[in-house]
């Protein structure tokens, strides 16, 4: 079974992602104000192709639109995503030139 958290320090912290109660993967991220960055996502070599990247962004993106935040994709998994599928994260999207 899969769960997906949020732990946030003082500004830094991961979105976790556990399958039977073992961290599978995470993303680093940071928040500060209204603004949530998110600068890496791993996920666990033995859980490669079993869509778990993909759980950890519909964590973030939750949680960031359940605390009105918006997303700054320095990852480069994420920024693909909201590249391919912008109808579906543009409320959440933070482009910075």
């Amino acid at each position: 079974m899969e769960r997906t958290e949020v732990v946030l320090g003082n500004v830094k912290g991961e979105v976790q992602l556990f399958s039977d109660d073992v961290k599978a993967g995470k993303m680093d991220i940071s928040v500060v104000g209204k603004k949530l960055t998110v600068y890496h996502t791993e996920v666990d070599e033995i859980y490669a192709g079993k869509g778990f990247a993909k759980l950890l962004l519909e964590k973030l993106v939750s949680y960031a639109r359940e605390n009105d935040l918006k997303i700054l994709a320095l990852c480069p998994y994420v920024h693909a995503q909201f590249t391919r599928h912008p109808e579906e994260y543009n409320d959440i999207w933070l482009k910075e030139n």
